[in-house]
């Protein structure tokens, strides 16, 4: 069952590769973000086409990782801007990953 005890979602605003699993995406949260993917928080992450979302989180107990795609269209995804998002604030990085915050679950 997926956690139902999350505080926040944040979305990677960059596509990342998604080859990567649990330990890839934990290790862009660590290392990019100073986060532990253990926080209560879900981490959401999308290709560069925005067909495919992938989304880690703790339960606890152990790490969920979820994929979706999309055979058709795309994903609505927040573009990099100067200014934060209208919802939330931006936590930019400048090793690649910037995460903005969307809101609580």
């Amino acid at each position: 069952m997926m956690p139902n005890t999350l505080q926040q979602i944040y979305l990677a605003t960059k596509p990342v590769d998604m080859r990567l699993g649990i330990d890839g995406l934990s290790a862009l949260i660590v290392q990019q973000l100073g986060q532990t993917p253990r926080d209560g928080t879900a981490y959401v992450f999308t290709n560069r086409a925005r067909n495919r979302i992938k989304l880690v989180a703790w339960d606890g107990n152990g790490v969920w990782l979820c994929l979706r795609r999309l055979h058709q269209g795309h994903f609505v995804w927040p573009h990099i801007t100067p200014a934060p998002p209208p919802v939330g604030s931006a936590k930019p990085n400048g090793n690649g990953l910037s995460v903005a915050w969307i809101g609580h679950v």
